[in-house]
């Protein structure tokens, strides 16, 4: 045993030796079926981008990520949360799309102490009354984009609104901001299923009402399907279409073409926004995936990697120090794709929001195209509520 020892020691005296190294582990809950798969592919490919040019690594300290699809379901979500923090001793977590899986999944993260950094999702209750120390809103509040959209149909002029959602958190969210936004009353408040597909009973009570606009919040397949069927059914020819930038974004885009031309859109990121970060990380991207555009699900899990990377390097690698890692990313000394990034005291952004519209350029590509700002500096209603994080 005393040979041993000393073999030992010797052995770690031995100049270039190196100690195998425990990786930072990052859960990935990503969102590969289900409801919002398209979106979950978009938001994997941002996160692969990030990783590649890191070298697979945070902080230049060696790292694991972990991704596993939970389908958009949130007991399934629970289950891969729990056996990242028992088995997997995971340091960061990220993934959802939805936020009703993030309202799922967050106690137990918050309890063990594990940041949550939203690549999508950013429910009221986090912004507010639950607001959490360990769970950072990286990308935006729920309302925020309806809220701009709200602005931007009272600013042109519609009168008659008839506005639509899936009935869940991030639903009720968003007619609740676009109402916030466009300050009078709308005509009809519409709510379908989560993962709808088919239309047919909402487009005939558009007919019937006949609207000046619908703002639809139906993101990936639901906004495909509907979008498809609104126009299919003429509605379009007399009806103008709002919607935030995740009912009208490339992934949308690129299934239903054409018949987009013309669709508004609010979101707090565009891809031709004019910043040497943001140019960067578009041409990466294209060149990555066969000269697609990114997509504002893309972007934001492209930034929640950096967001983690910046964190890693200022506490050298010292993960386990959770406050000093709540320090660091709440200082969020990163560079996003949005410019410059600041939180406000509930760990959510405090960031302009813009106006897009979707345009055939002269290369005949369908696209969004950056119109200019609908706020300058938002930040959240809710913030007010959080009194203490913790």
């Amino acid at each position: 045993m005393r040979l041993f020892h000393r073999l030992f020691v010797a052995a770690l005296m031995l100049p270039g030796l190196v100690m195998a190294q425990t990786p930072i582990k990052v859960g990935i809950a990503n969102d590969l079926s289900g409801p919002f798969a398209a979106l979950g592919a978009e938001a994997r490919d941002g996160f692969n981008l990030a990783i590649k040019q890191l070298g697979n690594k945070l902080g230049g300290q060696p790292a694991e990520f972990l991704q596993t699809d939970m389908g958009g379901n949130p007991d399934q979500a629970k289950q891969l949360v729990t056996r990242y923090i028992q088995r997997d001793k995971i340091d960061f977590f990220t993934g959802p799309i939805g936020s009703n899986v993030a309202l799922a999944v967050g106690p137990a993260l918050f309890a063990a102490k594990i940041p949550y950094l939203s690549n999508n999702p950013g429910p009221s209750q986090y912004a507010g009354a639950q607001c959490n120390d360990y769970f950072f809103g990286l990308t935006y509040q729920n309302d925020a984009f309806h809220e701009a959209a709200g602005k931007v149909a009272a600013d042109r002029g519609f009168k008659k609104m008839v506005i639509m959602a899936p009935d869940y958190p991030a639903g009720k969210d968003a007619l609740t901001g676009f109402k916030r936004g466009y300050k009078t009353s709308v005509n009809q408040e519409v709510f379908t299923k989560l993962g709808q597909i088919d239309y047919a009973a909402e487009l005939a009570q558009l007919r019937e009402a006949k609207p000046d606009a619908v703002y639809i919040f139906l993101p990936g397949g639901m906004g495909i399907n509907f979008i498809k069927q609104f126009v299919s059914a003429g509605l379009n020819q007399n009806i103008k279409l709002i919607g935030p930038g995740f009912s009208a974004d490339e992934d949308v885009i690129q299934a239903v073409g054409e018949p987009m031309v013309g669709m508004l859109n609010t979101a707090q990121w565009a891809f031709d926004l004019d910043h040497a970060q943001n140019r960067q990380f578009v041409d990466a991207f294209r060149k990555e995936y066969n000269n697609r555009n990114p997509s504002v699900y893309a972007a934001q899990a492209y930034d929640v990697i950096m967001a983690i990377n910046a964190a890693t390097k200022a506490v050298d690698g010292k993960v386990s120090d959770r406050a000093a890692v709540l320090a660091a990313l709440k200082k969020a000394d990163f560079a996003s794709v949005r410019g410059p990034f600041t939180y406000g005291v509930n760990n959510f952004p405090i960031q302009p929001y813009y106006l897009r519209v979707i345009e055939k350029g002269a290369d005949g590509r369908i696209t969004n195209k950056l119109v200019g700002k609908v706020f300058d500096s938002y930040q959240d209603v809710y913030v007010g509520e959080c009194k203490k994080p913790s």
